[in-house]
């Protein structure tokens, strides 16, 4: 039959040549791109096959074969799927050629990445073409499904391309590319290696639904006497993927035991995961997800560099590891495969973050994982103390991010309380067992559970029995302040502002602490002008009940705490000075109120003004000035008292 020659426009020559040298990052993708047209085809033959009974298809063993021959450098993809006829070899492998190619190198030629490069690729079709960073020259044979005349089309990827009819030919397509002579220096692109076409697709192709074999390499010339033994002994062609796209699969046919032995090779992590996730969704875009919440958090979920554990795969074959864009980042701990049915196969990451179907499913995603943990409070609570244990601090950090979800987030919470020190608590619990007349949640922020039991704080509460959240997570100083309340009741520091005393109880002790102000006006005045450069108010105590002294910030304040985080994240933000406490009851304030009154040296009162403020801010954990300078007060007043 003749064969025609064709010139590819000054486009595709461009195009060629930028798919060649410039665009992918890892020449291994152009195995991958292979054996995922070998894959479509044979759902197609088998498709097409059902539909019509008098195709002729032979679809008694549809699979993928790979031959290589590293004496003559040439590689063979090989499928016996649907194949194409003469008119649609130019309409699909002659689409570089077509008027969209301009605007496809005009793209190119202005992205700003390779990743961005790799996404035009996919937008456009043209991932057959990767096969000219490995050859020299590619040979397609194909023949339709039905059809009895192949079509062999042959380019080297530089001015032209030629098209054969050819009268014998196998039903399917076969890609056969002769690759460039072997580099000495560069053994690991040794696309002729038995163990390199393994890797390959084992990393990108494992879960393809047909097999994928390779036809074993021809051995070594016999020794004499024994040439006729060794012709005679069969050689068997080796299936190189599993084909157990468990997430495809019913519940019912795959075993826990499938489901954590995927769980592992995804995650690296030796232990089998503490639940299992399956999603299905359908209709405009489809997917299936099969996630993992690990049993142990791993060293390194709050380093900078943790890669986040969800891979993408589009119809099974493997597309990107740490797709980011599909979890959010407070749920980066989960590990797992997603399996999209209509995006490319080089999709890029700046494509997916802009996506509005992969924000859906990010969404969707979420909302899953947090289902499946409020189904577990309640079912599994062993294991939701172990996930919430291993992973809560990274869970809360969605109360800042997730608005979407956030009541969620609180509904599946727990945190450690006064209540019940061997066992934490939800904020549904905390509710329930509310005093009458009690409004607020009431919390604590801290270092440890040690520290904010003692603080001075926690006196009232303590005394009067109320119920007060421990949060010792720094991202629990953060979160705080930017959730309002849970079912109607507000959170409240116990640390901030004036203590909210029950209707009743204020009405109790309003005349009281009316007389204590102006008992001790004189005495608060006083004070507030000596510490004014350390506090913005001097006033009397409803929250102490044993130590003398307090700080605590006002309502809409900044904690240290939180200034200090910000300031660690390279954010600073305004100093707020705090307010002074005192506890009218405590023997050093009354008597500090009496001898002002009796117009005693004041350097003395003075000095013992400054105590009380040292004495509260090292209560709360705080860092004093001058050191020295309050170590030399105390030692000069325990020396007086003795």
């Amino acid at each position: 039959m003749a064969t025609e020659t064709f010139e590819f426009q000054v486009e595709a020559r461009q195009l060629l040549q930028m798919v060649i040298h410039s665009i992918y990052s890892n020449k291994d993708v152009f195995l991958r791109e292979l054996i995922s047209n070998a894959s479509d085809a044979l759902d197609k033959v088998r498709l097409e096959a059902l539909r019509d009974q008098d195709l002729g298809a032979d679809v008694s063993d549809l699979h993928i074969e790979i031959e290589a021959d590293r004496e003559t450098r040439t590689l063979i993809v090989r499928d016996n799927g649907i194949g194409m006829s003469y008119d649609e070899v130019i309409q699909l492998i002659g689409t570089i050629a077509n008027s969209g190619t301009a605007k496809f190198v005009k793209e190119l030629k202005g992205a700003k990445d390779e990743a961005t490069a790799e996404g035009l690729i996919g937008q456009f079709g043209v991932g057959f073409y990767s096969s000219f960073m490995v050859a020299d020259e590619v040979e397609l044979l194909t023949r339709r499904a039905g059809e009895s005349e192949g079509t062999r089309w042959t380019s080297s990827g530089e001015g032209t391309y030629t098209l054969e009819r050819v009268e014998e030919a196998p039903q399917g397509t076969t890609v056969t590319l002769r690759l460039r002579p072997a580099d000495t220096e560069d053994q690991l692109h040794d696309y002729t290696a038995p163990w390199k076409i393994r890797e390959i697709v084992k990393r990108y192709s494992d879960f393809i639904t047909w097999p994928i074999r390779m036809a074993a390499p021809t051995p070594p010339p016999a020794a004499e006497g024994e040439a006729e033994e060794a012709d005679a002994a069969p050689r068997e062609p080796e299936t190189l993927n599993s084909m157990k796209a468990l997430w495809a699969r019913s519940r019912d046919e795959v075993t826990d035991d499938e489901y954590h032995e995927l769980y592992k090779h995804i995650s690296h992590d030796w232990n089998d995961p503490l639940e299992t996730i399956r999603l299905q969704a359908e209709g405009t875009f489809e997917y299936q997800a099969l996630l993992f919440v690990p049993a142990h958090a791993p060293h390194d979920l709050f380093s900078q560099g943790y890669q986040r554990g969800i891979q993408l795969y589009v119809k099974r074959v493997f597309v990107m590891d740490d797709c980011e864009a599909l979890m959010p980042p407070y749920l980066r701990f989960v590990k797992g495969v997603v399996d999209a049915q209509d995006l490319s196969l080089n999709v890029s990451r700046e494509i997916l973050q802009q996506d509005r179907q992969i924000q859906l499913m990010r969404r969707r995603l979420a909302k899953k994982v947090l289902s499946t943990v409020k189904e577990m409070m309640t079912g599994s609570p062993e294991r939701y103390a172990t996930l919430w244990g291993e992973f809560g601090r990274v869970l809360k950090e969605g109360l800042l991010s997730d608005d979407d979800n956030r009541e969620t987030i609180l509904a599946v919470s727990s945190f450690a309380s006064t209540h019940a020190p061997e066992a934490p608590t939800t904020l549904k619990q905390y509710v329930e067992r509310m005093k009458e007349g009690q409004e607020h949640i009431f919390y604590l922020t801290g270092e440890s559970r040690q520290v904010i039991e003692n603080s001075p704080h926690m006196e009232a509460f303590r005394a009067k029995g109320v119920e007060v959240l421990l949060l010792t997570d720094p991202v629990d100083e953060v979160w705080v302040e930017a959730v309002t309340g849970f079912e109607g009741k507000e959170l409240r520091s116990v640390a901030k502002g004036e203590v909210p005393l029950g209707a009743e109880e204020e009405q109790e002790k309003g005349e009281e602490r009316e007389q204590r102000r102006q008992e001790y006006a004189e005495l608060l005045s006083w004070m507030g002008g000596q510490l004014g450069e350390d506090v913005k108010e001097v006033r009397l105590s409803a929250r102490l009940t044993v130590s003398p002294s307090c700080l605590v910030s006002d309502t809409h304040d900044a904690t240290p705490a939180l200034e200090n985080l910000y300031r660690a994240m390279g954010q600073e933000i305004p100093h707020s000075k705090r307010i002074l406490e005192l506890n009218a009851d405590h023997p050093l304030v009354s008597g500090l109120n009496k001898a002002h009154g009796e117009r005693a040296d004041e350097p003395a009162l003075a000095e013992t003004a400054e105590l009380l403020y040292g004495m509260a801010l090292l209560a709360e954990g705080g860092q004093l000035a001058d050191p020295s300078r309050f170590i030399k007060l105390v030692a000069e007043r325990a020396e007086r008292a003795l």
